[in-house]
């Protein structure tokens, strides 16, 4: 197949254009930047111009199917980007997909969707729950709302599928190289100790979602992914800092809501002081990793045929091959 790409040249396109490639398909990678041109022509892929933050309709070559995996992701800030990016931008590259001739759309959404502003814990939840187009995150309001635009364009000639994986991780993601600086400065903490159930995806494992869900899965619907083996928060930093010397036994704790509140007052400032960045501590950082969360993906199992074959083992083994200079082979919240 002739695939368009976005965000081909962010963590999971590193991973996904690759395989794509190995696959036998001709990869198409989205750009807005002429500097990114020679680092996806490495992966094996051929730039193509355009913006999603642009408001004009986005002018594709004939394709036969389109991976959206760009999104804006932040904790925090103003609303309106998020939406211009990952609301107003899908919509723009479904119009762009169907005319140009694509049968089929695959669009990253996030387990977060399902996420209630009530920050109620959510256990195995599966595809009937409810999700969250108003929520307070404007990352998460505004996944929500890009996954709907998708869903709703399904129709014959035009398949259109919504993956759901929750936090992604791997060799080279962004919370894994700033753990060390974060846990080694004071400014980590777990809330309620981390001990609560916490789904995960490695990037590997959603680059196989999507070769499933290429070929196979009913249209208009959305599946959740996860790695196969469960383990707590808790035990998932630990099992980041592990890989990298690090010890989380000092790494203090505080609760929930103190957690929550202290975020949106940092929110506050931040906005008073008209920074830029992130404040250390949001209430979307505690609503997306503070409560327990755990995702069923059973219909993606059944109805794609995902299996989630790259174990915690291996994911970790990929670590220490970027440690020693090799990219591991092929990859929220």
């Amino acid at each position: 197949m002739k695939i368009l790409v976005t965000g081909g040249a962010g963590f999971l396109g590193k991973h996904l254009i690759p395989k794509l490639v190995g696959d036998g398909h001709q990869v198409l990678a989205l750009t807005r930047s002429a500097s990114s041109h020679a680092a996806l022509r490495a992966l094996g892929a051929s730039p193509v111009a355009g913006d999603l933050d642009s408001r004009e309709s986005l002018s594709l070559p004939a394709i036969d199917a389109v991976v959206h995996a760009a999104a804006l992701f932040r904790f925090a800030g103003p609303r309106a980007p998020y939406f211009r990016t990952n609301v107003d931008g899908t919509a723009a590259i479904l119009s762009g997909a169907e005319k140009a001739g694509a049968r089929t759309f695959v669009h990253i959404s996030a387990a977060g969707v399902a996420m209630d502003d009530r920050g109620s814990p959510l256990r195995d939840i599966d595809e009937s729950a409810p999700v969250h187009p108003d929520s307070f995150s404007a990352y998460l309001a505004s996944k929500s709302r890009g996954e709907k635009l998708v869903l709703a364009a399904d129709k014959p000639g035009f398949r259109t599928i919504a993956l759901r994986p929750p936090a992604i991780w791997g060799a080279g993601d962004a919370f894994s190289r700033e753990l060390p600086h974060a846990i080694g400065s004071g400014r980590f903490a777990f809330f309620d100790r981390g001990d609560y159930a916490f789904s995960t995806c490695h990037a590997d494992n959603v680059v196989e979602a999507v070769q499933c869900a290429l070929e196979r899965g009913a249209g208009g619907r959305a599946y959740f992914i996860n790695d196969r083996e469960r383990q707590t928060f808790r035990e998932f930093i630990a099992m980041l800092a592990g890989v990298q010397g690090l010890s989380i036994d000092r790494v203090p704790s505080m609760p929930y809501r103190l957690a929550f509140t202290l975020g949106g007052l940092l929110e506050a400032a931040w906005g008073v002081m008209l920074r830029k960045d992130d404040p250390p501590l949001s209430r979307s950082m505690v609503r997306m990793i503070g409560r327990e969360f755990s995702t069923s993906d059973a219909a993606a199992r059944r109805e794609l045929g995902y299996v989630g074959r790259t174990s915690r083992a291996d994911g970790l083994r990929s670590y220490g091959a970027v440690r020693s200079g090799n990219r591991s082979p092929a990859p929220v919240p």
